[in-house]
């Protein structure tokens, strides 16, 4: 996955996933696992700046949010704080004792496309 104009940003985010395998393959047989989450479009502080950029542009507060979910994320939907930590839980739980090294993505169908 790659955006225009975000070279650093997304150079950072394959470094994560590159390093979540490496981490996952040196910790095998330890016990310890290791794998990334990640997340489409979270409504956080920078996310919301953009959708203010809209807003002040003239478009309509839940326009703006629904304009900005539609050019990347095909549920239309934000990925909340509350379903990040559940798939994190899962994770750290039994049931993921042998999920090591995997990238999970929870982005709305995102890299789907």
């Amino acid at each position: 996955m790659a955006s225009k104009e975000k070279s650093a940003y997304v150079a950072a985010k394959h470094a994560v996933v590159g390093l979540t395998k490496t981490v996952a393959l040196e910790t095998a047989r330890s016990g310890i696992t290791c794998n990334a989450i990640c997340p489409g479009w979270v409504l956080t502080p920078l996310v919301q700046q953009q959708i203010d950029k809209r807003i002040a542009e003239g478009v309509d507060p839940e326009q703006a949010s629904a304009q900005l979910l539609a050019e990347k994320q095909p549920s239309g939907e934000f990925v909340t704080p509350q379903q990040l930590g559940e798939m994190a839980l899962f994770l750290c739980s039994d049931a993921a004792a042998q999920v090591r090294g995997a990238a999970w993505n929870m982005d709305g169908g995102w890299v789907a496309q």
